[in-house]
């Protein structure tokens, strides 16, 4: 059974682990993910990869330009503005594919998980921050800058409620985008911003699913920010079904709610449930860039 080497590079740590095509992970070592150096960086990614003429799957908290091969990364500074996939070529002496992080977990749904009987798949990260990744037909759409999915990054709203909206200077340069309000960080702000005081996003979800009244009105307006920018993407895209990963995806009645919210506010007249909560971590990462790695080989 043939095999791929691949690698799930976050911003605390490196995995590395042998991927088979049916998808069975045989985990090698992991390190610190060295982040202030770049030469560390390398040498961190040669000491944890033996030599080897097959191709290296990467999966990496990073945005991808495939029309340059530059990264940029918020996790990894050290290696923003690199061609990273040729720079590690050269050091390894073999074949590099990199992937993002949430395109590899949106090939491992579409592949390996609960999506993979559907053609068309919205795959979103709910975690710190918001991201996501488009598979149709089983491909990934990498689009122009490799920013295709990006669907946290325009104006965030509460056309439900109502509600004003703190204007929150977002990582990519904009005012108020959805990301700075949809991931576990932008729960933290609602509740700060309704109700003055500080809470962690995994107190306040607990609270919610207790019944405390302003716990609800955080998640209320949570779930009309991103549900209302959740349903736009599919009426964009009409995707079949959406995996959810990342941290809040922990919290299966929090997706449940959102996939009503979205149903709700959604064109498409959906019979059952679109979103669901799936995990995420090294395990998606490393298949999702065998996965890739397999891809890209099959169309040289």
């Amino acid at each position: 059974m043939s095999m791929n080497l691949c690698l799930d590079i976050g911003g605390s740590k490196i995995v590395a682990a042998s991927v088979t095509e049916s998808g069975q992970i045989t985990e090698h070592a992991r390190m610190a993910t060295p982040v202030d150096h770049f030469d560390d960086f390398c040498a961190a990614i040669k000491r944890i990869c033996p030599p080897d003429s097959s191709t290296l799957g990467v999966s990496i908290a990073g945005v991808i330009d495939p029309q340059t091969g530059q990264i940029n990364s918020a996790n990894i500074p050290c290696i923003s503005g690199h061609e990273l996939a040729r720079e590690l070529e050269l050091i390894l002496g073999r074949g590099v594919v990199l992937i993002n992080d949430a395109d590899a977990f949106a090939l491992a749904e579409a592949h390996l998980g609960r999506a993979r009987q559907y053609s068309g798949v919205l795959a979103v990260i709910l975690g710190t921050g918001v991201g996501g990744a488009l598979v149709l037909d089983g491909r990934l759409h990498v689009g122009l800058g490799g920013l295709s999915g990006e669907w946290g990054h325009g104006p965030a709203s509460a056309m439900r409620t109502g509600t004003a909206l703190p204007v929150v200077s977002c990582s990519c340069g904009q005012q108020g985008c959805v990301d700075t309000l949809g991931g576990a960080r932008g729960i933290e702000r609602l509740h700060h911003h309704l109700h003055g005081r500080h809470a962690t996003s995994l107190d306040i979800v607990k609270a919610w699913q207790s019944g405390c009244q302003d716990s609800e009105q955080v998640i209320d307006l949570w779930l009309d920010v991103v549900g209302g920018a959740l349903a736009a993407a599919v009426n964009l895209i009409g995707p079949a079904i959406v995996p959810v990963g990342g941290g809040l995806a922990r919290s299966e009645a929090l997706i449940e709610a959102l996939d009503r919210e979205v149903c709700n506010r959604s064109l498409i007249n959906i019979q059952s449930s679109l979103l669901y909560s799936a995990a995420s971590g090294p395990e998606q990462g490393l298949l999702g860039a065998a996965l890739r790695v397999r891809q890209v080989l099959t169309a040289l």
